[in-house]
């Protein structure tokens, strides 16, 4: 999608991917190939003018390192180090002073049972590196869970735990920052989990107008914390009283934006382009009144096909999109689909009823 971005801006695409999975095959020119290797990358960046990652994963240290002085690579790779490990992330937003749950870093068994303890035996295990989309995370009650969960998600060095934070629901704001230091933020969004993933985002969140001020304060603070230039996703907790907590984030388009290509004046991966080539940005406000996006999930193993697409596109406002990855699986992100109306509650109910008829 930020591909597409840059082609609508007519810019030259290329992409670099360690294994065929499909997206990429139709967009610009596209490489398989082992990234880790040195002469491969070396190869894709040489006439780069600007190389970026679709996710914190990718190893933009090597891009760096093979780069020629008029190739950028954003984000750098000192935001994803950061970002990356969900230790060092929490430790950055605690030295920008900005609020996130109580945590620990443990390096032992012992001392993820003693932060269980202290957070009054209901935490959340993640995995410092790798986890996403619900994978890497547990809710943990009680000792049995926590070995389960260290056996199943700590690292060398260990694993975060976490306080489990009541909060009143989940929001979400996105930030594009060019590497001259503007920055757009785009509006707060309210989004539902299940299974620890995005299930709907509602544009705009209900929210008062001071935690609407906050939340776009505190996105801005995260990104100039580190140092991104890019698209950042700013994920929060809200709590009683409108109080707010910064749970994770991510140096990238992001699929609590994904709604912004539909709805906004300009997407968030048009940003995203933007600023990685240091290009003024664009308007990131709503176009219409409501949006709500709903991904669309994998129910099986096998070859990715879809039906149900023409009975959902007749649904007022709808937009699909399907991501053409070739191989489906439960939970898979496999799509999503957008529906913009006249308030959030038409959206939701249209939009529900066009993810339910298409199965992928």
């Amino acid at each position: 999608m930020s591909a597409i971005a840059a082609i609508q801006l007519g810019i030259r695409v290329k992409t670099l991917s360690p294994s065929a999975s499909g997206p990429e095959s139709h967009i610009g020119e596209s490489t398989i190939g082992d990234w880790n290797d040195p002469t491969v990358m070396a190869a894709f960046v040489r006439d780069c003018d600007v190389v970026t990652v679709e996710s914190e994963w990718a190893p933009a240290e090597l891009a760096e390192a093979v780069s020629g002085n008029n190739t950028h690579v954003w984000p750098s790779s000192d935001t994803l180090h950061i970002i990356r490990h969900k230790g060092r992330q929490k430790q950055a937003m605690d030295r920008a002073k900005i609020p996130v749950s109580e945590y620990k870093i443990c390096a032992t068994l012992d001392q993820a049972k003693a932060a269980f303890s202290l957070f009054g035996k209901k935490v959340v295990a993640k995995r410092f590196e790798g986890s996403y989309d619900g994978y890497g995370n547990a809710t943990v009650t009680s000792e049995a869970d926590l070995e389960q969960a260290w056996q199943a998600l700590s690292a060398d060095d260990g694993l975060l735990i976490e306080s489990f934070v009541p909060f009143r629901r989940e929001l979400a704001v996105m930030v594009a920052r060019s590497a001259s230091g503007e920055s757009v933020v785009y509006p707060v969004v309210d989004t539902e989990q299940k299974d620890h993933r995005c299930h709907a985002v509602t544009a705009p969140a209900p929210v008062s107008e001071s935690t609407k001020l906050s939340a776009e304060k505190l996105a801005l603070a995260a990104a100039d914390a580190v140092s991104v230039v890019g698209l950042l996703g700013v994920e929060f907790f809200e709590l009683d009283g409108g109080h707010l907590m910064v749970n994770e984030l991510a140096p990238r388009p992001h699929n609590t934006g994904h709604f912004t290509i539909e709805a906004c004046h300009t997407s968030q991966f048009e940003n995203h382009v933007r600023s990685i080539l240091n290009w003024p940005l664009g308007d990131p406000s709503l176009r219409v009144p409501a949006a709500v996006m709903i991904n669309l999930l994998g129910k099986r193993e096998g070859l990715a096909q879809t039906t149900g697409l023409m009975a959902a596109l007749a649904i007022p406002g709808t937009s699909v999109h399907v991501y053409g990855k070739t191989e489906t699986r439960p939970n898979r992100k496999m799509g999503h689909v957008t529906v913009t109306a006249n308030d959030t509650h038409t959206a939701r109910i249209r939009a529900e009823q066009a993810a339910g008829i298409i199965t992928l």
